[in-house]
């Protein structure tokens, strides 16, 4: 898993490698980094030399950055211009460096302009860009270069204007974003959650980590982690020789109803894609379920389905009295426990929510926005990672914060966010496709915060695969998980 850092981790750990260093020394390595990504940029765009780029320069440290990544840039031949958003205020010695290379500063922008650098605001800015910024970052958004096509936007460590621990992004009177949009964004030294969470990830473009010998430095737990394919290569349980069907472990799904079967047929549909060797159906749709996935064995209740290793609550389950009765049965049961869609409403109306804190065995809720706020009493907000966390707490349960960047919070305060997510996956019966993948892994013997971000980000790889066969319906990202699944080995 890849770490993420608070903007305090970032600036302390800073000041003890800058304490190792002669002055300088660590901006001169970030801006090394910077001009190296924006130089093969360039190469992509038609070549280096004769190349137009245009800074733009605030007056931090990310300011800095860009001039002296613009002074490399200089001397390889680039045609580059600085505009200056605070001309007093600018950083001196780079300021110095470009001009020495042969850089100029201007007071608007070029015509034309192959690249443009982003360093108005770097991790210390909040509260979104100044109106004068956010406007000339607005009007530079059509500019083209030399072969016709739109400038490239290079982000300085994070997109200007956006909240740097939360990735909240304020917006205008007409609505738009009040930060840049970069194309790409080099990050220094470590990854910030703007780079990866919240509306400003979808500001950050490709997000490329230049190494400048922080990783020593940063101190205690990191924000949030970024799930990779690697991490789940390394959870997904092995088969060997004696490998059976029990032993794999089974499933139970309780989910779907005569009114909505559907319901029930996709949650099956992503538990049977998942590693268990059973899976045990109990609802009012087991004549639809068995007729779509004949290996099933299904029965009408909880109580009648037989031992196992976790259940699926929910998913059209329905909020009567039966549906709730249902739900107290899987919640008497001692294994793990997913409960999403109309069992997080039985929760709320039914006032079962407290049981879940009394409950030994683990439980992954799953909600989306509007579901949160039924449990919560409000929206996640700015930050959907604190959001998470203090439900995970509230309810002593892991929780899969649905969402463009999925956040899995635990009662312990770990958080980890799926880099996967598409908005493909904004259709009907897909989040009934997750809740069922995610139970299998439960009873494949995952721990719950594993299971849940290992399902997220399996989901989102069936959405994108789903995807370039068109539109996507639920039943295409159930198809679509057993290629996913199948590379894993």
């Amino acid at each position: 898993m890849r770490p993420v850092w608070r903007v305090a981790d970032v600036r302390a750990a800073e000041a003890g490698l800058m304490a190792t260093l002669p002055a300088g020394a660590l901006m001169h390595r970030a801006a090394a980094g910077l001009a190296r990504r924006c130089a093969l940029l360039l190469a992509d765009r038609g070549g280096v030399y004769g190349a137009r780029v245009l800074l733009l320069v605030g007056s931090g440290d990310n300011g800095g950055d860009a001039l002296y990544a613009g002074a490399h840039l200089a001397r390889r031949g680039v045609a580059v211009a600085a505009l200056l958003l605070t001309p007093g205020r600018a950083h001196a010695d780079g300021l110095a460096a470009l001009r020495a290379a042969g850089g100029r500063v201007v007071d608007r922008p070029p015509a034309v302009v192959d690249l443009v650098l982003d360093g108005i605001v770097g991790i210390g800015g909040a509260g979104g860009l100044r109106e004068t910024a956010e406007q000339l970052a607005a009007s530079l958004a059509g500019r083209c270069g030399r072969d016709g096509t739109r400038a490239t936007v290079v982000a300085v460590d994070v997109p200007s204007g956006v909240a740097v621990d939360t990735g909240h992004v304020p917006l205008t009177d007409a609505g738009r974003p009040c930060a840049v949009r970069a194309d790409v964004t080099v990050a220094f030294g470590a990854l910030k959650p703007a780079l990866v969470v919240g509306p400003a990830a979808a500001l950050a473009g490709q997000v490329e980590l230049v190494d400048i010998g922080l990783t020593p430095w940063l101190r205690g737990s990191p924000a949030l982690r970024v799930t990779e394919w690697s991490d789940v290569v390394d959870w997904w349980p092995a088969l060997g020789p004696a490998s059976e069907k029990y032993s794999r472990g089974v499933v139970g799904v309780a989910t779907g109803s005569a009114t909505y079967p559907g319901a029930a047929v996709l949650s099956v549909a992503g538990a049977l894609a998942g590693p268990t060797g059973l899976v045990r159906y109990a609802g009012g749709a087991r004549a639809e379920v068995v007729h779509q996935h004949p290996s099933v064995i299904a029965t009408g209740r909880v109580a009648d389905a037989g031992r196992v290793q976790a259940w699926v609550c929910g998913s059209g389950l329905g909020t009567g009295e039966e549906s709730a009765a249902e739900l107290r049965a899987v919640l008497a049961a001692p294994v793990p426990v997913v409960l999403d869609a109309d069992a997080l409403t039985l929760l709320v109306d039914g006032k079962l929510a407290d049981r879940l804190r009394g409950r030994d065995a683990p439980i992954v809720v799953t909600p989306h926005d509007r579901e949160y706020a039924r449990l919560c009493g409000e929206m996640p907000g700015e930050d959907r990672v604190a959001a998470a966390l203090r439900l995970a707490a509230w309810m002593n349960a892991v929780v899969l914060l649905k969402g463009d960047r999925t956040i899995v919070g635990t009662p312990d305060g770990r958080a980890y966010v799926n880099p996967t997510g598409t908005p493909v996956l904004a259709t009907g019966g897909t989040g009934d496709v997750l809740a069922g993948l995610l139970g299998s892994l439960l009873a494949g013997g995952l721990a719950p915060e594993r299971a849940a971000a290992a399902a997220a980000y399996l989901h989102g790889l069936a959405g994108r695969e789903a995807a370039r066969g068109g539109p996507v319906t639920a039943p295409d990202v159930a198809a679509a998980l057993r290629p996913v699944l199948a590379r894993l080995g």
